[in-house]
């Protein structure tokens, strides 16, 4: 997730004049005994502010649950007979809509046929290449247990299923499913489209748009903009795809809780799988980091505030809060087994000491020093990429040892202490210097790309926070593609969009791009106008707009902090009720 753990509700001018208050001055930042060559090694004296990994792991508390899977044993028991039972045939199957009574437009049929089959099925869309298209994966079986997404809303939707043996003859079964209103949360986020090309988007046979929000219901498009899934449990910032095709979601233990610091594996029928619970005493608002009057209004916090991602393990790796006066500056590694930390990476114990201690409290009494918003994993060379806000920083680093390998950033050299200059990535001619840039993750991770050359894509927000360009801030913002040269430590734009919509799509928070399948890049200007409205674009390599949604009227802080295009659903993804 990439924003300002939401410090969006404020106007642009009170948020240009407050992030002016919170300007850390760098160039004070002297060389002392305490930079050394490996920022791994950084020394911090006399800050007893900054806690030990073992108080971190204390006050973050995290474990496993089975709150949810408890509450859903009966439901699974239901469909576990349904699918053992022969009575259900391809003429007359077992339908459930809403299965798990959290996705509302997902269902579950389950039947059995006499030979091997394989099954797949059609949730006929109301237009042109807006039918979604499944084959349930696990090959040819004599039992079947189909997991539909796609759905309309307060619809009697059809719905063709298909049998076909291995020697290929069909037999197809069309029925009818009648679904729910939207609630209201999504019902009021008004939803409107222009320049749509279908035959241009990425959007194959399954693919919605995830409008994956700062908080409420989190939903998925389709290319009319219809909603064709959601989820009845809120969520904040991390809706992200998981092994087996599953879903990691942050979510509270309730509609009317406060905090947010429920991390749920689950699916898009709603079936959770795993539960991670984290104590409360570490989560924060970013809306308490920009007004006074802001933190009033708004007493949500979360843990996970803006990033998660899975490791080659399965564990993960989230950015958290530490429970200091410092915030959102710290990550944790938590094993998948047994939901505790076996990693923390503490960031101010890697980057130079000014940084955080001169850096001005927030209207929470929080220091928002880093603002991370964004960590992806190298595979290539086992290291991490992370985006600091507050600093306009893009950082790399080894993952095990946490040693530093390139820092780019429009502060000047010459104001780095001298530890750290040799870190520091030289921009070519033209270069883009980001300024409050959201989401940073890497092209073709695992791939073609090499640990000293690699491409990543970020959204840069374009506000001058403490190190970005003064000359471009508050202009316009914009979807950028670079290139890291690391064995000459040089970087180099290499391509961007949004600037020629100019101050219109300007955002001074949230926001993302994502690179599709076919080249093209899906961008959400998620705090436009002010936070009024969300407009999420996809463009091709030359620009070219083939999809523009904005969503208007959406509740406080339901934003569309990223917006992903996904298959729904994956070909790791099975359903089983027996297990």
């Amino acid at each position: 997730m990439a924003h300002l753990q939401f410090k969006h509700p404020r106007m642009v001018t009170l948020a240009v004049a407050s992030l002016a208050i919170l300007t850390v001055g760098l160039a004070g930042c002297s060389t002392t005994k305490n930079s050394t060559s490996s920022a791994a090694s950084y020394k911090i004296k006399n800050n007893k502010a900054v806690l030990t990994t073992a108080q971190i792991k204390k006050n973050l508390d995290t474990k496993i649950i089975t709150t949810r899977q408890d509450s859903q044993k009966s439901l699974t028991a239901t469909y576990k007979a349904a699918a053992q039972n022969s009575k259900y045939t391809l003429d007359s199957p077992y339908v459930k809509v809403n299965p798990y009574e959290t996705s509302p437009l997902s269902a579950l049929v389950t039947f059995t046929t006499s030979d091997a089959e394989k099954v797949s099925y059609t949730v006929v869309g109301k237009t042109d290449k807006t039918s979604i298209t499944n084959t349930v994966n696990g090959g040819y079986t004599k039992t079947h247990q189909v997991p539909v997404v796609g759905l309309y809303a307060d619809y009697n939707n059809t719905v063709k299923i298909t049998a076909t043996n291995k020697d290929g003859k069909t037999k197809t079964k069309t029925l009818k499913m009648q679904t729910s209103a939207l609630p209201k949360y999504i019902e009021d986020a008004t939803l409107t489209t222009k320049n749509v090309d279908k035959s241009k988007m990425e959007i194959g046979k399954n693919k919605l748009t995830i409008m994956n929000r700062t908080t409420k219901q989190p939903f998925a498009i389709d290319a009319d903009a219809a909603v064709r899934w959601y989820s009845t449990d809120y969520s904040q910032h991390t809706i992200e795809q998981w092994t087996g095709g599953h879903i990691m979601m942050l979510s509270k233990k309730d509609v009317n809780s406060d905090v947010y610091n429920d991390l749920i594996e689950t699916d898009y029928l709603g079936r959770v799988y795993k539960e991670y619970s984290f104590a409360n005493n570490t989560s924060s608002s970013d809306s308490a980091s920009v007004s006074k009057a802001a933190a009033k209004a708004n007493t949500e916090t979360t843990v996970i505030h803006h990033d998660l991602v899975e490791l080659p393990n399965h564990n993960f790796l989230a950015t958290v809060s530490d429970g200091s006066k410092y915030k959102e500056d710290t990550m944790i590694e938590v094993s998948h087994k047994t939901g505790k930390i076996v990693k923390v990476i503490d960031m101010k114990k890697l980057m130079p000491k000014a940084m955080y201690t001169k850096f001005a409290k927030g209207a929470d009494g929080k220091v928002d020093w880093l603002h991370q918003n964004a960590v992806d994993y190298d595979k290539n060379d086992k290291s991490i990429v992370i985006s600091s806000r507050n600093q306009d920083l893009i950082m790399k680093m080894d993952y095990k040892t946490s040693h530093i390998k390139w820092i780019y950033s429009g502060k000047k050299k010459s104001t780095w202490p001298k530890a750290y200059r040799k870190y520091l990535l030289t921009p070519k001619k033209g270069t883009i210097i980001t300024g409050g840039q959201h989401g940073i993750y890497l092209l073709n991770n695992g791939g073609k790309n090499t640990a000293n050359s690699e491409d990543f894509l970020l959204y840069d927000n374009n506000i001058n926070v403490t190190n970005g360009n003064k000359q471009t801030s508050g202009k316009y913002s914009q979807a950028v593609q670079y290139h890291v040269d690391a064995k000459n430590m040089t970087i180099k734009s290499t391509w961007s969009w949004g600037k020629s919509l100019g101050k219109a799509n300007f955002t001074y928070v949230i926001g993302y791009a994502e690179r599709q399948a076919n080249g093209n890049t899906l961008i959400d200007f998620g705090f436009k106008n002010n936070g009024a409205a969300s407009n999420v674009i996809e463009v091709t390599k030359d620009g070219k707009q083939v999809f523009n949604v904005t969503m208007k009227s959406a509740a406080a802080k339901a934003y569309a902090y990223r917006a992903y295009r996904v298959p729904f659903y994956s070909s790791s993804y099975q359903f089983d009720a027996t297990r």
